[in-house]
């Protein structure tokens, strides 16, 4: 028997010679936020698909539980999926549309009435009940399709990109409300994003797929301070990879301090091709040392005191403990 809510064992999928998943293993804990990241056409959606039952796998096993799931059909694997468009049904009150799945399993009016309500009320709805899809905001609709993936608890939450259609400052908030939730009903959340930052936020344990196979896995702290390969480093972004003698190394761009291009200190010099104020700092894109990709995020206060402009020649700081080897890109 598993000890993980969720178990993917040497699962693959191919679509006639295209190999789309790899024969990935992942285990998700009971209770863990995990998201699924990567760049288009890495495998992410499709091992979703496969987790949810709507696509069958070539090879492997899924586990749910202590249930081996894998020719299971979708109603009976005890998951439920949130889809990126939110699917709700135009003509239905927010209500129905979230008692919508016991109505279809013959469940009385008022009893599936009532736990719609309860899950309306989770997610902060009630209030709106009575209000067609048409009648809602983006994130508001978002809440409705949430309760009616929940209204049949399942074991499994499967989320396809659910924040993707959200504005920015709408997307943080959902964020938040998405967490608390997992965190209320204790069962893993399987989060699909292309969005690193979606990730950081959010997850319990951060999935990075490339190329059909997980590139690395473990908490998002962990990726991000430790990137095992070039792709990790440059995918979740934050750091700069530089060749040596020695092989890649990933330094990251809150390490790097500007300096004169004499300063003793100085690692590598390099020319300043970009200048963009976000916020509390300053991003400096910098090209030197066979590198036309670096950057270098300075506090405001630092850039205020020394500014660089496009053209400027710099030297570019950091400490033997800021550099992080890597392996090479696959």
């Amino acid at each position: 028997m598993s000890d993980s809510a969720l178990e993917l064992i040497k699962v693959t999928k191919r679509y006639g010679v295209t190999t789309a998943v790899d024969a990935i293993d992942l285990k998700v804990p009971a209770g863990a936020y995990c998201c699924l990241l990567g760049p288009s056409g890495c495998g992410k959606t499709s091992t979703l698909r496969m987790i949810a039952g709507h696509e069958s796998t070539t090879q492997g096993d899924i586990l749910i539980g202590a249930a081996n799931v894998t020719d299971l059909p979708p109603a009976r694997r005890n998951t439920a999926m949130m889809f990126q468009s939110y699917a709700l049904f135009p003509h239905l009150t927010c209500l129905d549309n979230v008692a919508f799945s016991l109505k279809m399993r013959g469940i009385d009016k008022t009893t599936r009435r009532a736990k719609a309500m309860d899950l309306l009320q989770l997610v902060a709805m009630e209030t709106y009940a009575m209000r067609v899809p048409a009648q809602l905001s983006g994130g508001q609709q978002q809440r409705v399709a949430l309760a009616r993936a929940l209204i049949t608890n399942p074991q499994v939450l499967l989320l396809d990109e659910p924040l993707s259609a959200l504005d920015p400052f709408l997307r943080g908030r959902m964020r938040g409300e998405l967490r608390r939730l997992q965190r209320s009903l204790g069962i893993p959340f399987v989060h699909v994003t292309h969005g690193q930052d979606e990730a950081l936020a959010l997850a319990d344990l951060a999935v990075v797929m490339n190329k059909g196979k997980i590139e690395q896995q473990g908490a998002p702290h962990d990726l991000f301070e430790k990137p095992r390969t070039e792709f990790i480093a440059r995918f979740l972004g934050g750091h700069n990879v530089l060749p040596t003698p020695g092989g890649p190394i990933a330094v990251r761009t809150d390490r790097i301090a500007l300096a004169t291009p004499a300063d003793p200190a100085t690692r590598l010099r390099a020319t300043v091709t970009g200048v963009e104020y976000q916020g509390g700092h300053y991003l400096i894109a910098l090209e030197g040392g066979g590198a036309a990709d670096l950057s270098a995020a300075v506090p405001d206060k630092r850039f205020a005191a020394r500014p660089a402009a496009i053209g400027d020649e710099v030297g570019l700081v950091w400490g033997d403990d800021d550099v992080h080897p890597l392996s090479p890109a696959a």
